[in-house]
């Protein structure tokens, strides 16, 4: 048949040579293709088929393309003598499904193209390869709740043979599902040629099986043989809450004792049926009945128990137990599945429930009932009020009467019995009697004190019983301390720099007063001294005024005396150091002056230490002229007529100061003098009276003493003073806030205190009277029979020997013998 074919194709071929023989001598044609079918076993080379030409002179055959001289090479050969094509191998259909190669015809004789056709080898598929999943292996994860119906996997497989024919396509089936359980059951819907998906059907259960393992193969379907793989899909259920839990019993004391919190009182035990540890089995805990939140409930995370601990203490004589209910749920919404039906259609019969927002279980939670028994304890006395303020004036004397401590006993069962006692009193500003409770002052209240806070001070209290064990209540007493004009207003800075110009300028004064309101500010400013037309305050009152240096004033340094009187009138006279100097050589007078002044006090220094130095001279010098004159006694049993030993100076000889210097009169004993006292006109008493006690308040000059020391004291950090002879003299110059009988008074006080000062000043009254104290005279017997005897040598003594010296001695001797001078 096929040389039949190829004699008619040539016979056709001749015929179109003739016509066109003058347009076109050759021509190439595509003859119908060989087959050849793959993976075929051979035995190799076999005859594939024969190309033959009608030709009256010889010809050579030769084949190139795919097959020959192209990949897949070397599958095909040809006869060049009779055009037989042979196969010589394998060919692959999934790598190679048709070869496409040129036939050509040369002359013998001239070597030359006389043929050229176009062949094509088809090779045939078979069925050589299975259907191949991918991946091989599958896991799925499935909530235990899951609804029928749903996906459990999606699954992909491939074949590689021809999909055009039955050897490439293939089919799923489901081989084998392990364990076999009665609720649920897995069956496939392909989605495509090479996809399925699983599905089940039924209820889920995790106590049933917590894992399926499902075989499923893909079989193709192949005339001659069929070819098939399998692969594993793991399906992994997630327990959920189908159990619903259930409290059992409880364990431990279920009493607590009253005022005890953070305790343990109770255990509650839970059976549940859902996998241990998991959200489904994992209890949580509710207390119902309990408004005041007296307790609270915490599950245990290893035995799954709720634990009942108290919140908030509890009193017996409220209450002496408590009663509450107890439920249980789980982490995670409760659900069921129940199978009514397994017809025999795609999905099953069942009836299913969740729990979720406004959807309960009927009859659930379970209500269980607890009793918490309290214990009576002995409790501590309590302080009415728990916190109690009272308000007394600064500088009222000590021992106040303050308030009167009450406290009461809540316990019924034990003894009410109590003392008082204090706690924290930082500066032990009172005392408190333990049995009645009365409070008094224990010193001088001052408002201005750094531990008050708004004027306030704090003490703790403390009241105790007799019970057993002693309980004690504690309370709080908030003093507070009105304010009293007690101090005085003070400059800030005393020192300033101005700068010198050809016009008035001005700078800032401020003054402090510890004093509230209407005691301190504004202030009233007024300069003292000659300044008219150089310096003068404007405004003169408020807290901060300017001070106003009119060009008139030179450089240098300049001390002003300011009057500064509070909202009241109490005023203190103060020095104010002001430095003028040229601003555009100097920017800043004030520093100017302070390096100057640390040069000065240098110097000062060296100049007092100098004194020092020569005050201990004069002082040495002075006593040692104060003792006898000795005389040396010589003694001629001596070679070299050294000086004797003699007149020793025994104790008791030296001169002393005397030890007891006339005190000061004080101020109370003065005051007692009717010639020094008279009426006291000065600031209104009303303004101060503010206790009984306070009555002759700013009557007392020793108290408005204390009133200008305390004030410089308190405002030490502000102001120094250069000695205490200036403090002396600033007292001195404050005499006008004072009446003219305090001044009086004042003035004799400070009298006495110079003469005083002058006895200690004097040389000559430095010493006492003193007389040296004779034990024996000379070759008289001891008078004192207490001193030992002293035994002199018998030696010969010439006094006359002192007379005959040479003349390098007589110098010496004129020193120890005056009389013997010449």
């Amino acid at each position: 048949m096929r040389k039949l074919t190829l004699a008619l194709f040539f016979a056709v071929y001749i015929c179109s040579v003739a016509v066109h023989s003058r347009i076109r001598q050759k021509r190439t044609w595509i003859i119908d293709s060989f087959n050849i079918e793959e993976e075929n076993p051979g035995p190799f080379p076999y005859l594939l088929g024969t190309i033959e030409l009608d030709r009256k002179y010889l010809v050579n055959f030769r084949l190139h393309g795919s097959g020959v001289d192209k990949e897949p090479k070397e599958v095909l050969k040809i006869n060049q003598r009779n055009g037989q094509i042979w196969v010589h191998k394998k060919v692959d259909y999934e790598t190679f499904q048709l070869l496409q190669l040129t036939f050509e015809a040369t002359n013998v004789s001239s070597d030359k193209v006389d043929t050229r056709l176009g062949v094509e080898v088809k090779i045939l598929d078979i069925n050589d390869h299975a259907p191949v999943f991918s991946p091989p292996h599958y896991q799925a994860t499935m909530n235990e709740s899951s609804a029928q119906g749903q996906v459990v996997e999606t699954m992909n497989a491939t074949d590689g043979d021809d999909s055009q024919t039955p050897n490439g396509t293939f089919s799923f089936n489901i081989i084998s599902v392990t364990p076999k359980t009665d609720n649920v059951e897995f069956f496939l819907e392909p989605t495509g040629a090479s996809i399925t998906e699983i599905f089940f059907r039924g209820c889920l259960d995790y106590e049933k099986a917590n894992t399926y393992t499902i075989v499923v193969e893909a079989k193709d379907h192949g005339d001659k043989v069929q070819l098939s793989s399998t692969s594993t899909v793991t399906m992994n259920i997630i327990d959920k809450n189908n159990h619903l839990p259930e409290i059992t019993g409880q364990t431990g004391p279920g009493r607590v004792k009253e005022r005890e919190s953070g305790v343990e009182v109770l255990r509650v035990q839970v059976a549940d049926k859902d996998s241990p540890g998991s959200q489904a089995w994992k209890a949580k805990y509710t207390i119902h009945g309990d408004k005041e939140k007296y307790f609270q409930i915490e599950t245990d995370p290893k035995t799954n128990e709720g634990v009942i601990t108290v919140l908030k203490a509890m009193d017996y004589e409220e209450q002496t137990s408590r009663n509450v209910s107890l439920s249980v749920a789980n982490e995670v919404p409760y659900f069921s599945c129940e199978i009514t039906g397994r017809p025999a259609k795609r999905l099953w019969d069942v009836k299913t429930f969740n729990e979720g927002p406004g959807k309960s279980l009927p009859g659930f939670p379970k209500l269980y009932p607890v009793t918490i028994a309290v214990e009576d304890v002995n409790d501590p006395p309590e302080f009415v009020p728990p916190v109690r303020k009272v308000g007394i004036m600064e500088n009222t004397k000590l021992g106040t009467h303050l308030c009167t401590l009450e406290a009461k006993d809540p316990d019924k069962t034990f003894a009410s019995k109590f003392h008082f006692t204090k706690g924290e009193d930082v500066d032990n500003w009172i005392t408190v009697d333990p049995e009645t409770g009365e409070v008094f002052t224990a010193k001088v209240l001052d408002r201005e004190s750094p531990l008050l806070k708004n004027s306030s001070y704090s003490v703790i209290l403390y009241v105790v019983d007799n019970g057993e064990p002693p309980m004690t209540g504690t309370g709080t007493l908030i003093i507070q301390v009105g304010d009293l004009n007690d101090n005085l207003p003070i400059l800030e800075v005393n020192t300033l720099g101005m700068c010198l110009l050809d016009k008035a300028t001005m700078t800032n004064i401020t003054a402090v007063d510890l004093d509230l309101p209407p005691y301190s500010s504004p202030f009233t400013y007024e300069l003292l001294g000659d300044v008219k037309g150089k310096w003068n305050i404007d405004p003169t009152r408020g807290t901060t005024v300017h001070l106003v240096k009119e060009k008139t004033v030179y450089s240098g340094v300049h001390e002003l005396q300011i009057k500064v009187s509070d909202n009241q009138g109490l005023s203190l006279t103060q020095n104010l150091s002001v430095t003028v100097c040229d601003c555009t050589s100097t920017p800043n007078c004030h520093l100017r002056r302070s390096s100057g002044a640390q040069v000065g006090s240098t110097a000062v220094s060296i100049m007092i230490f100098t004194f020092l130095l020569l005050l201990a001279i004069i002082l040495m010098a002075f006593l040692i002229s104060c003792k006898h004159e000795k005389k040396m006694i010589m003694t001629d049993d001596e070679p070299g007529w050294h000086l004797l030993e003699s007149n020793i100076e025994t104790l008791g000889t030296d001169c002393k100061v005397p030890a007891k210097i006339t005190q000061v009169e004080s101020i109370q004993t003065l005051k007692a003098k009717p010639n020094l006292i008279s009426t006291h006109d000065g600031i209104s008493k009303q303004e101060v009276i503010q206790q009984n006690h306070q009555q002759d308040y700013y009557d007392s000059t020793f108290q408005k003493e204390q009133l200008l020391k305390r004030s410089l004291q308190r405002n030490s950090t502000r102001r120094s003073y250069r000695s205490c002879h200036s403090s002396m003299d600033q007292v001195k110059r404050n005499y006008s806030i004072y009446s003219v009988d305090e001044f009086q008074l004042r003035q004799n006080l400070l009298t006495q205190i110079d003469q005083n000062l002058f006895q200690l000043q004097a040389p000559g009254e430095e010493l006492g009277d003193y007389e040296p104290h004779c034990y024996a005279y000379e070759g008289e017997s001891m008078i004192d029979p207490q001193l030992d005897a002293i035994s002199l040598p018998e030696n010969d003594f010439n006094p006359n020997v002192l007379t005959n010296l040479e003349w390098q001695f007589n110098k010496l001797a004129s020193i120890c013998r005056p009389d013997l001078k010449s």
